[in-house]
């Protein structure tokens, strides 16, 4: 008979399937734990925290290089801006995406001022580090205290690992990652209302964020006894925040903006090759920034069971938000994170050593990579947005409102003027929202009941200078019949372009006779 290898996991894996049986939640949840248990040394946090909290500022410096990363950013300032001015919520401010980032940025600005993103990239890192600390605690408590730190260490490694634009940008996947991580780790020890309350706040984030339902009732069904109570603690946390959301906002306009007034821009149809393409390329990124966790993962998927079914189960429900919409974005893919860390974190349990020491490397070179992109790469379209927004400052006073036809909401924000419409992005209104560039494009495409309103808006008070940033995109005013009959009844382009954006100042028609 031959010596077991060094890949031997036969020993190890009892041990693990036995720690990690499903009755252990409930157990665990009622007796109370020994301070210094073997493979639970006293102290393990007051260490741990400091090391966690430092690789966490360190990972998101490039976020505080620039005024702002990506179009959401702009788009969330803008809005915060004019929630401040009394706007509401889901009438003269509107956006596809749920209340509480908005309502976040919006309060941030009040306490610090609306000049800056730096407090949302505090509290950004801040988020982060909470989710790579939930991450820890729910390793440590299945797996021990070595499999914690791997967690939570693991988590702030691959978390910069995409595009910076969509890894260092302070928008809704990076607030609702503790959110989605609090629910698994609530229901893992038996708190339903809590679990319940998790997932209503990832809900409030971003619509994706109640993929993370479904382990959060996969571990109540396994291990909540009674199960019909445990279930109405759950509903009970997940509906009472998202009712109040409603309620503030209005039931039928919060229905309207987060769930039912996006068919178009769901749909698959239209840019498929482009959409597809963009997707190829940020699972390729996602996939080097984890490459020290797929190996492990895929190595112990083919000898040993992990005893992590509910954890496979967040990653699949989380990879089924990611498709949802057919856009591909590489911020979206933040949300798949969390699980694969706690999956690489149970493998690694199982092999020996040396392969947690490849682990390691392998996901701190790819950290260093990307971090080193964030810090040095380029910011073309932020700096388009700078020159065009210092020539609306220079063309316009600050009370009057002005129109940037485009997707660069950010515009208004730098510039300092006011969105002469509450729809601040030409998607909105024509759905190119995600890239599309075929024949999804149009009036007739927008968010129902969007152009007479805009309409409405640009009469009632027309703004003193539009801003043309199509730049040849199938969204241009000349493919519009509304944008260009208005463009040719009261304005007149100025000489010259920025950067290819024309520039219309408005004038006014005189009486006839005069």
């Amino acid at each position: 008979m031959g010596t077991a290898g060094p890949d031997s996991v036969l020993p190890v894996h009892r041990t693990l399937v036995e720690s990690a049986a499903p009755s252990r939640s409930v157990r665990a949840s009622r007796v109370p734990r020994p301070r210094a248990a073997p493979g639970r040394r006293a102290g393990y946090w007051t260490r741990l925290l400091p090391a966690l909290a430092a690789l966490a500022v360190l990972t998101r410096l490039p976020s505080f290089r620039h005024p702002l990363w990506n179009p959401d950013e702009g788009y969330l300032a803008v809005q915060a801006r004019q929630l401040a001015a009394g706007g509401t919520l889901y009438d003269t401010v509107v956006d596809r995406k749920p209340p509480l980032l908005p309502w976040l940025y919006e309060a941030a600005f009040a306490v610090f001022g609306d000049t800056s993103l730096s407090p949302l990239r505090l509290a950004a890192v801040g988020a982060q580090l909470l989710t790579a600390v939930l991450l820890a605690s729910t390793a440590r408590r299945r797996w021990g205290d070595r499999a914690g730190r791997v967690a939570g260490v693991l988590h702030l490694l691959v978390s910069i690992g995409l595009n910076p634009e969509d890894a260092q940008a302070a928008t809704f996947e990076v607030f609702m990652l503790p959110f989605t991580v609090a629910a698994v780790r609530c229901a893992d020890r038996g708190h339903w209302g809590r679990a319940g309350l998790a997932v209503a706040g990832a809900l409030l984030t971003k619509q994706t964020g109640g993929a993370t339902l479904v382990p959060v009732l996969w571990l109540l069904w396994r291990t909540a006894a009674p199960r019909r109570s445990a279930l109405l603690r759950t509903g009970v946390g997940l509906c009472g925040p998202v009712l109040l959301g409603a309620l503030a906002t209005g039931p039928s306009r919060f229905l309207f903006w987060t769930v039912t007034g996006s068919g178009a821009y769901a749909s698959f149809t239209g840019s498929e090759l482009h959409v597809l393409a963009r997707g190829l390329v940020n699972t390729a990124l996602l996939a080097t920034a984890c490459a020290g966790l797929i190996p492990p993962v895929v190595r112990v998927l083919r000898i040993a069971r992990t005893g992590a079914a509910d954890v496979w189960l967040w990653l699949a429900s989380s990879a089924g938000a990611v498709l949802v919409g057919f856009h591909f974005f590489g911020h979206y893919y933040l949300q798949l994170i969390p699980p694969l860390v706690l999956l690489a974190a149970a493998a690694l349990q199982i092999l020996p050593p040396y392969r947690l020491t490849s682990a390691l490397l392998a996901s701190a070179c790819g950290c260093a990579l990307f971090l080193g992109w964030g810090l040095l790469a380029p910011r073309p379209e932020l700096a388009h947005a700078e020159r065009l927004a210092a020539a609306v400052r220079a063309r316009t006073a600050p009370q009057e409102p002005v129109l940037v036809w485009g997707i660069h909401p950010e515009t208004y924000w730098l510039a300092g003027r006011a969105p002469a419409t509450r729809y601040l992005t030409a998607g909105l209104l024509t759905n190119y929202s995600g890239g599309r560039d075929g024949p999804q494009v149009g009036e007739k495409y927008g968010v129902d009941g969007s152009w007479p309103v805009f309409r409405t808006e640009l009469t009632t008070r027309p703004p003193a200078l539009i801003v043309d940033d199509s730049r040849g995109k199938p969204y241009a005013p000349e493919r519009l019949p509304s944008l260009r009959r208005l463009l040719a009844a009261h304005y007149e382009p100025l000489a010259g372009t920025v950067d290819g954006a024309v520039l219309y100042v408005y004038v006014r028609t005189q009486p006839a006779g005069d």
